[in-house]
Order: structure tokens, then C-alpha cells, then sequence
């Protein structure tokens, strides 16, 4: 059977195939999606080989990165792993940690975040997309969350009631500093933030030095 097609139904055609791409792109900017790349990807969890646990409760913490490395740092070396439940930051140099620092977490620190507004860390194995001073914070150095993994748990809470189906994923999480003369919010271990991990500005601004975009950030619970 031959379909007789009009130039209307033709125009509502191309319309329609011209608007799918952009309420998907819409949808995704607003956190309802995951990015179109990860439609083709398989839906398992990421394996990667993780970084030791730092033993020592804050090692090398009163020293600076120059006194311990005792020669130039290469930025391609480096890594990150957060303990959010030990409140610990820890930087790896050559896969061996060099140094640690004391943290805090969103307000709502146990457990993995799961969507916009729940106040939770992301856990998981994230790269830095990002990093630039900020007015607030002293620097912000952004991961790439949500990233396929944080997607694929986002949308497995969803499908499992965990969370509601019109939740977002939010974003915008990051390793950043504390408000001018407010250290004691880390001294206190006061869980301040939005799911971001801060610590003191002095040691984020040593960090930041020792990082680049693409280094590997590790977050346990």
C-alpha cells in the first residue's frame, strides 16, 4: 500500500525530527537526562583500580608539598582521594599518597548522592573538568558529576522509588575552600556545604597547584 504523503504531513515530519534533539538537549541541560554518549555505552558500574587507603590520620599534614617532594611536581602524577568518613582529603603523587588534609562534606554526609537538593557527597571515581579562583571559597576545583556512573545509579534509584521520577541529578560539585575567617567550620567538622568537599583555603590553594584538569578525584564513603 502506497502512502499518499501531503507537504502538511511532510512539514509535521521534519518538525518532529527536528525537535527530538533539542528537548533531549533541553531535558539534559535541566538534569532529567544523561548525556546522548551514554546512550551507546554499556549500564555497568566503572571499574578502576583504586588508590590505597592513606593509613596515617593526617600524613605529612604540616609540611609543605616542597618539603616533601624535594623537587618539581608534575601535575600529570597527581591524584585525589576523599574518605568522606574520615573526614580526610589525601593527595597521591606516582600512586603513592604524600599528603593528607581535613575536610568537610554537604550537609548530609552518609551515603551517596542520588540527586539534586539531597545536601549528599558523590561517591565514585570522578576527573577534575575544571578548576578557577573563586570569590567565596579562595578556588573551586569542579569534577565532571554526574559523569555515566552517577547516571546510571541516579536512574537505577528512580526505577527502584528511592527517589522521585521528576528528580534531577543537579551538579555544579567540586573541592573548594571555606568563607574568609571561617577555618573553624573544618576544625569543627561542620558539614556546611551542598555536597561539595571543603577544606581550609590554605590547603585548597596548595592543592590547586598540585592538580590539573583530568586528574583522577577517588570519593569513598
Amino acid at each position: 500500500m502506497k502512502l499518499n504523503w501531503g507537504a502538511k504531513d511532510k512539514l509535521t515530519v521534519a518538525l518532529f525530527i527536528i525537535l527530538i534533539p533539542i528537548i533531549y538537549w533541553g531535558l539534559n541541560r535541566a538534569g532529567y537526562l544523561p548525556s546522548f554518549k551514554y546512550l551507546f555505552t554499556k549500564k555497568e558500574a566503572i571499574k578502576s583500580d583504586s588508590l590505597p587507603v592513606a593509613r596515617d590520620d593526617l600524613l605529612d599534614y604540616n609540611r609543605s608539598l616542597s618539603e616533601i617532594l624535594n623537587e618539581p611536581l608534575d601535575t600529570s602524577q597527581t591524584a585525589i582521594k576523599v574518605e568522606k568518613s574520615q573526614y580526610k582529603l589525601t593527595l597521591y603523587y606516582r600512586g603513592t599518597a604524600i599528603k593528607s588534609y581535613p575536610i568537610v562534606l554537604g550537609g548530609n554526609p552518609v551515603e551517596d548522592k542520588l540527586k539534586e537538593g539531597d545536601s549528599k557527597t558523590p561517591e565514585g571515581i570522578f576527573k577534575i573538568r575544571d578548576l578557577y579562583p573563586h570569590a567565596s571559597w579562595s578556588k573551586f576545583i569542579w569534577i565532571d558529576y554526574p559523569n555515566e556512573e552517577s547516571w546510571r545509579k541516579h536512574l537505577a534509584a528512580k526505577q527502584a522509588g528511592q527517589i522521585s521520577s521528576f528528580s534531577r541529578i543537579g551538579g555544579e560539585i567540586g573541592i573548594h575552600g571555606v568563607p574568609n575567617n571561617r577555618n573553624y567550620l573544618i576544625d569543627n567538622n561542620s558539614n556546611w556545604t551542598l555536597g561539595c568537599v571543603s577544606l581550609k583555603n590554605q590547603d585548597v590553594d596548595e592543592i590547586y597547584t598540585a592538580v590539573r584538569v583530568g586528574t583522577t578525584v577517588e570519593i569513598t564513603p
